[in-house]
């Protein structure tokens, strides 16, 4: 059994897939651009804007299955540029601070509507 996640506070899905499912205890998080929930446009070319949006998004996910990014146990990340790899670092440490999950980075030639980072996780309820 499992329950679909659903929420306004992150971007619809731009394809024929749920933005989460909860499967017992485990919560996995559909790919999160650096979408605007409300627009569903990226906040601009920068890096940046699109690494802190995908992580809020990703949050707003994890919220809606009852969890936060402290019961993240898994985390993919995929960058157009592996050159941003570095300024990413810098921003997912923000959101991520002392927790440490497991985590992939893996450079992509393309990703939908031009963005420059796509945030994907696995967490699991208390």
């Amino acid at each position: 059994m499992h329950l679909i996640i659903q929420t306004r506070e992150a971007p619809k899905a731009i394809g024929p897939y749920s933005q989460g499912i909860v499967a017992g205890n485990l919560v996995f998080v559909s790919g999160q651009l650096g979408l605007d929930p409300q627009t569903g446009e990226l906040p601009g070319p920068d890096l940046a804007d699109q690494a802190r949006q995908a992580l809020a998004n990703l949050k707003a996910v994890l919220a809606a299955g009852k969890c936060n990014l402290g019961h993240v146990v898994s985390v993919d990340v995929y960058l157009v540029d592996m050159n941003d790899f570095a300024a990413f670092n810098t921003i997912y440490e923000e959101f991520f601070q002392d927790h440490k999950p497991a985590r992939a980075v893996v450079a992509v030639k393309a990703l939908p509507k031009n963005g420059r980072v796509e945030i994907k996780c696995m967490a699991c309820r208390p």
